[in-house]
């Protein structure tokens, strides 16, 4: 359940004014919140708030059974912040949201460049009015460049920054990732750079513009590929579950269904060739080094394939784990979030909330910990504008009409 010890945390004190919305941004915010900081999320009351309130189908329910504005979506990245309904295109909305960002230490936005710029909340118009604040942009493609006008999405940015090229069957379509990595994955770049520049400010008590792309982050995650292209030359293809640079690494058909193998060095794979049979393969001088094995990848495939096909799942896991092969099973979302190692390592948290209809909401845990400063979940993602007088009262402010 929800954490409630003394124990400290790492960002007790810090102000977070939250101006960002669907998941890059919130990612960056809860993860900050996660460990101390008060994160205010402003929502606009003219929309309903953050867009992701609307994405089902899956919403919390309340104490009627009757559905809440918590989608499934939302929840994933609005926990431990508060809610406050303000209307930006209103001089009062506006004045509101000036005299939080005098208190904060962090804002963080997602509007497109020059977006705030009528509102007075944009970069160049707090940073010089509050000379320690840490202001981080998110955008698709970033303030600068050809493209800085257009809108950026999750799915844009994975077309446009290369790894929808990289992902599915080698004779199949471009696809997509499972979940917006690529939003997710520039939320975690946003935290780092928040962290860094607040550690810059804490020593010289300057606060800086961090400027931030779904584009650019994604393109700095193609790592190997990425450099396997800038080294080569030669444009990366899609492998399907297969690796560019180690082989065998896949997918591969066991009797009873598929699991996962990945030979990671030239002992293992001699050690692999013996626990399914074929002791001989690792001495054939086309596979005894990795460089090899990559070199005639469709071969060893041949070959391997119907020595794995012979054995159940269970029996081959078992046999490569005795021999310190890596290898594992392909989980569906229920049974990893339901594994035991899911539940030794707290994967799964319940958090308080009241009003719903179970008294609480279950929710993915922050996987940081922290032996002296834990994470902490102080408080399940908001209803909208729930905290609008709450947060007027701590700051000493009169709320803005909705």
């Amino acid at each position: 359940m929800t954490d409630a010890s003394d124990t400290p945390m790492a960002l007790d004190g810090l102000v977070v004014l939250d101006l960002s919305r669907i998941l890059a941004g919130p990612t960056a915010t809860q993860m900050l919140g996660d460990f101390g900081a008060t994160v205010i999320k402003i929502e606009n009351p003219k929309t309903g708030g953050d867009d992701t309130r609307g994405w089902g189908p899956n919403f919390a329910l309340d104490e009627n059974g009757e559905k809440t504005d918590l989608s499934a979506y939302f929840m994933a990245a609005n926990r431990n912040k508060h809610s406050v309904a303000v209307d930006l295109s209103s001089a009062e909305g506006q004045q509101f949201v000036h005299r939080l960002a005098a208190r904060a230490d962090v804002v963080i936005e997602n509007y497109k460049p020059g977006g705030l710029e009528k509102y007075g909340l944009d970069h160049r118009t707090l940073c010089a009015a509050h000379p320690g604040l840490v202001y981080c942009s998110i955008s698709g493609f970033g303030q600068t460049g050809p493209n800085s006008a257009q809108p950026g999405y999750d799915l844009m940015a994975q077309g446009y920054g290369g790894i929808m090229s990289l992902t599915g069957d080698p004779d199949g379509p471009p696809m997509k990732t499972g979940v917006g990595i690529a939003d997710v994955m520039c939320g975690m770049y946003a935290t780092i750079g928040i962290l860094a520049a607040l550690r810059h400010r804490d020593a010289t008590g300057e606060g800086q513009h961090i400027d931030l792309s779904l584009v650019d982050a994604q393109m700095a995650w193609l790592i190997n590929e990425g450099t396997n292209y800038l080294t080569s030359g030669r444009e990366p293809v899609r492998r399907g579950n297969a690796h560019p640079n180690i082989v065998p690494y896949d997918a591969f058909a066991c009797s009873d269904g598929h699991v996962l193998i990945a030979v990671g060095n030239d002992a293992q794979f001699a050690r692999f060739c013996d626990a399914i049979g074929l002791s001989g393969l690792s001495l054939d001088v086309r596979f005894t080094t990795n460089v090899g094995r990559i070199e005639n990848r469709d071969q060893l495939i041949t070959l391997l394939a119907p020595a794995i096909a012979g054995f159940k799942m269970s029996d081959l896991l078992q046999k490569l784990h005795d021999v310190k092969v890596p290898a594992g099973p392909i989980h569906t979302v229920s049974q990893a979030l339901n594994s035991d190692q899911a539940k030794a390592r707290g994967t799964v948290v319940s958090v308080r909330a009241d009003g719903l209809a179970d008294g609480h909401v279950r929710l993915l845990a922050n996987p940081l910990k922290l032996s002296r400063t834990p994470v902490k979940y102080r408080k399940a993602p908001p209803v909208f504008g729930q905290d609008t007088s709450t947060v007027s009262r701590m700051f000493g402010l009169q709320p803005p009409k909705a």
